[in-house]
């Protein structure tokens, strides 16, 4: 397996795979800010998957006569919006949107450029130069407004934010594998596979996936980040989720006239896509540390 530095990528012996990763578990269980992160991300997963066995109300249903109620109004822990619907039953039903169309895209980009990376990095030669300089056309431009243009194209609507993110993301993560991958393909472990007879394609899956895998995943997993935000970024901008569904983003957009009459309401929304955000970066950070054999 591999571990990452902030300066080098240093595999790990392969007949140690098993050892190797019992101790980035162990070292990851004592980085107590990693694990008080992932409880969060834990409790907020759960609290949306579950969200209509918890008693909340209809997050759809509103009431002009009780619109911006402020933040500790009976029955309504965390007021209530625009137009009268419980903010905390929209806010937990939004996070299955937030966290779908920023988990989802990466996961899609995961599979698809660690695929890609690991071909360029191990056929090299003229294979790898079309596909690095292809990934490098996308690097021209800025990851917002290449979002930001893809969904256009695409329209508004879950599916298309998720595919245009999905775009954005392949890139970066191919990047990322070819460049471990070519950093893997010349060690002895994988000279001995081509010796004894092994196909090139066991050779990318037994030898070569395993080896790269996880500083590739440890780079996607703080891609997540990112996504949420240029997700909520889209339904803001009104290319993404669209109107009455709950979304920390959408939530945004149709309470940002309401910030002076209600500012605590209106602010909800982005505190919860800060707090995920900073959350994934956090526990991305931690398993990068745990993952440094050196250290």
């Amino acid at each position: 397996m591999s571990a990452i530095t902030d300066n080098a990528i240093v595999p790990a012996p392969a007949a140690k795979s098993s050892g190797y990763w019992a101790t980035v578990g162990r070292r990851l269980l004592r980085d107590k800010l990693s694990m008080f992160c992932a409880a969060i991300l834990l409790l907020i997963l759960l609290a949306a998957l579950f969200a209509p066995w918890l008693g909340l109300a209809d997050p759809y249903q509103g009431s002009m006569i009780r619109r911006l109620r402020p933040v500790g109004t009976p029955n309504y822990p965390l007021g209530t919006d625009e137009l009268g619907r419980d903010m905390l039953a929209r806010l937990i039903y939004g996070g299955r949107l937030s966290l779908l169309t920023g988990i989802l895209p990466v996961f899609l980009a995961f599979i698809a450029g660690t695929a890609l990376g690991i071909v360029a990095g191990y056929a090299g030669g003229r294979i790898n130069t079309i596909i690095m300089r292809t990934v490098d056309v996308f690097f021209a431009f800025p990851s917002v407004l290449l979002a930001i243009a893809i969904s256009g194209a695409l329209g508004a609507g879950i599916l298309n934010s998720v595919v245009s993110l999905t775009i954005v993301f392949i890139p970066q993560i191919t990047r990322v594998a070819e460049s471990v991958t070519t950093g893997v393909r010349n060690r002895d472990f994988v000279e001995a596979a081509r010796a004894s007879g092994a196909s090139t394609l066991t050779i990318m899956r037994v030898h070569m996936l395993g080896n790269v895998l996880g500083p590739i995943f440890v780079y996607a997993t703080g891609l997540i980040s990112v996504s949420m935000i240029l997700a909520s970024g889209l339904s803001f901008l009104g290319l993404g989720t669209k109107p009455p569904e709950p979304e920390w983003g959408l939530m945004l957009n149709t309470l940002r006239t309401a910030i002076y009459a209600n500012p605590a309401v209106a602010a909800l929304p982005g505190v919860m896509i800060f707090a995920v955000s900073i959350c994934f970066n956090l526990l991305s950070d931690g398993l990068r540390s745990a993952m440094d054999i050196r250290n």
